[in-house]
């Protein structure tokens, strides 16, 4: 079974058990999935493949942390804490986030493959990075880690 039908029929269950936080994170997903398709060219009710799919997971997660963040920083807790419950949610269905020690690792192993030198360097070692940790790791947290090294 694919990512995008067993986020279907993970929607179903929630459904069928009216379970509606739940229900409501995997619907906002599924139209998120729905807007890609569409985007893509292909039918609404086209299946995309898990990478695809991943990468809405992954752009919607991050959506849900900044929103957060946003209302945590507004005083709205409980929207914050909802946007949050979404967020992990979606989670769920991502490879598991490396930790940054590995993270270190891989981008010290792409330096010295590239033999990188210096912040002209960066695109180089942020390309080759983000395709070694697809989905294992946020841009951001490759972008930083990236930066010390090639600065140092």
């Amino acid at each position: 079974m694919s990512l995008h039908e067993q986020i279907e029929a993970d929607l179903h269950a929630a459904m069928k058990a009216r379970d509606k936080a739940r229900t409501s994170a995997l619907r906002m997903v599924v139209a998120a999935l729905k807007n890609r398709a569409t985007a893509d060219g292909m039918s609404p009710q086209g299946k995309l493949d898990d990478e695809v799919v991943q990468t809405v997971l992954a752009s919607e997660v991050k959506r849900r942390r900044e929103a957060a963040a946003a209302y945590r920083d507004a005083g709205r807790e409980e929207t914050a804490a909802s946007e949050e419950a979404e967020a992990a949610v979606y989670e769920a269905y991502l490879p598991a986030q490396l930790s940054d020690d590995e993270l270190t690792r891989i981008v010290d192993e792409v330096i010295a493959e590239l033999g990188a030198e210096g912040p002209q360097a960066m695109g180089q070692v942020m390309k080759a990075t983000m395709s070694r940790v697809q989905g294992q790791a946020d841009g951001s947290r490759v972008s930083t880690i990236a930066k010390q090294r090639l600065t140092a």
